[in-house]
């Protein structure tokens, strides 16, 4: 009888093990997942913010050239009043 119980409680220790890896196993695969999720949701938010920044270069460059077709157009009044 204490060679089966001796069994018996191996055997539970033995699943007790698989299932404890089993676990440690999930957990990682979740963090590893949520790591994931969060790179890519920061490399999306960087990717709007540069868009952002891209956007806000254009107009300046376009308000110069405005400016500076403006400044154009004031000389070419100038020189014909003259």
């Amino acid at each position: 009888m204490s060679t089966l119980t001796a069994f018996s409680e191996k055997d539970r220790a033995y699943h007790a093990y698989r299932a404890r890896q089993e676990f440690l196993r999930q957990q990682l695969s979740i963090q590893q997942a949520l790591e994931e999720e969060r790179a890519a949701e920061e490399a999306e938010r960087q990717a709007k913010e540069a868009a952002l920044q891209a956007k806000e270069a254009e107009r300046q460059a376009k308000e110069a050239a405005l400016a500076e077709v403006a400044r154009l157009q004031a000389l070419l009044d100038q020189s014909r009043d003259a």
